[in-house]
């Protein structure tokens, strides 16, 4: 029996909500997993058949030495995904490559020097601007500005930044987020924030609700991860594709290849997809 671990990190030893559910469909196909905290020193990886990268949800805190083990971890055996995949989808800056393909929320660059004739630069060309950091997750360090002197720059996080129009339908129509497996989209989440927030994580008082899938939606989905598969070389295993409203059609504003939740709480019938797709890696590896 092939024996995979799935990454996690210390506050959540057991996986990701629902992470059962994933063990039990991979036990249904003849292979052994578990739940492994990814810092884990007493964690033996080369006696695994694969690895899975799942809710490492600390890593954008702990980038270089995240990345360092995932680099550690594939001289030993096969990870899912590899550390090159790992460290392109970490950075942002990705989504000015997959304009050249698909229609991606506008995006430009921000580091310290050159703040804030860059921040002045965006704001004239778009009014009301987003900040998030160039390797973030959760929704955290993200800001919404109005000018260069807006008190609420107080809050930015380490950079360096994106830097991004603020998309009104997401404080609206909300955010969908879809899932591709092997190049299919297996399944559709869509999320609302609530008030007049533009974060539509539960943090912030978001609420998420599995819904079928959009042909519409999921033809976008399917072609950014191929332009993804473009520039990294071979297709992506898994992705999560994060859609928003921009003038009227549908625009990715977020490819997730690292950790992206499977929602096995609202979605329990992703478990079975993505037990599949972690079988066909192993054939792979």
């Amino acid at each position: 029996m092939s024996e995979v671990l799935l990454a996690t990190f210390c506050l959540l030893p057991d996986g990701e909500p629902g992470g059962g559910l994933l063990v039990d469909a991979l036990a249904e196909r003849g292979v052994a997993a578990r739940w492994v905290v990814w810092d884990d020193a007493g964690v033996d990886w080369a006696a695994a058949d694969l690895v899975v990268v799942r809710s490492t949800w600390d890593y954008q805190r702990r980038y270089a030495e995240f990345l360092a083990w995932a680099r550690g971890v594939e001289k030993e055996t096969t990870l899912l995904h590899g550390s090159d995949v790992l460290a392109w989808n970490a950075d942002k800056a990705y989504l000015l490559e997959l304009a050249a393909d698909v229609p991606v929320v506008p995006t430009a660059l921000l580091e310290d020097r050159g703040l804030a004739e860059g921040l002045a630069a965006a704001l004239e060309r778009w009014g009301t601007v987003v900040v998030k950091p160039r390797t973030g997750a959760g929704g955290v360090g993200v800001v919404v500005v109005e000018r260069t002197d807006d008190p609420r720059l107080e809050g930015l996080v380490a950079g360096p930044w994106v830097v991004q129009p603020l998309v009104e339908s997401v404080r609206t129509t909300g955010e969908s987020s879809m899932w591709v497996l092997d190049g299919e989209v297996v399944g559709q989440v869509d999320k609302r924030p609530a008030g007049g927030e533009v974060r539509v994580h539960e943090l912030y008082g978001g609420t998420s609700a599995a819904v079928p899938v959009d042909p519409a939606r999921a033809e976008l989905a399917r072609a950014a991860v191929a332009a993804a598969a473009r520039r990294l070389g071979s297709p992506p295993a898994y992705a999560r594709v994060d859609l928003v409203l921009l003038e009227g059609g549908w625009a990715v504003g977020e490819l997730e290849l690292i950790e992206p939740g499977l929602y096995l709480d609202l979605a329990p019938e992703l478990a079975g997809p993505f037990a599949d797709t972690v079988v066909s890696a192993l054939g792979r590896g």
